[in-house]
């Protein structure tokens, strides 16, 4: 059996009787490019299209976080084999050094 949770009191109720308190709007339903109706940048130009918006972008030098999506993995992917590795210096590299000065040290100490 299948529940529907009700958004405004977190009751679970069977999806056969459950009626929704508000109806939805069919315009939200499919969005496309109409989130750009109306829009103008932060000087006033007018971006209401993705051409304009896409054309605006691209006269000001300006890019939107998306065209990072692949950097920032990348970046996040660096950072996390820094943290498990140690960076440039790893554990064993640690290791060698330690033993190195413990045998100069005991070599020394004859």
């Amino acid at each position: 059996m299948r529940y529907v949770q009700d958004p405004d009191t977190g009751e679970l109720i069977p999806a056969d009787q459950y009626v929704p308190k508000r109806a939805m709007n069919p315009h939200h339903l499919i969005i496309g490019d109409r989130h750009y109706d109306g829009l103008q940048a932060t000087d006033g130009a007018d971006i209401s299209s993705r051409a304009k918006h896409k054309a605006y972008m691209k006269q000001h030098g300006l890019t939107t976080m998306d065209d990072y999506a692949g950097t920032w993995a990348k970046a996040q992917a660096k950072r996390d084999e820094y943290r498990i590795k140690g960076g440039t210096i790893r554990h064993e590299d640690v290791a060698r050094a330690i033993h190195q000065l413990q045998s100069d040290r005991n070599r020394t100490d004859r």
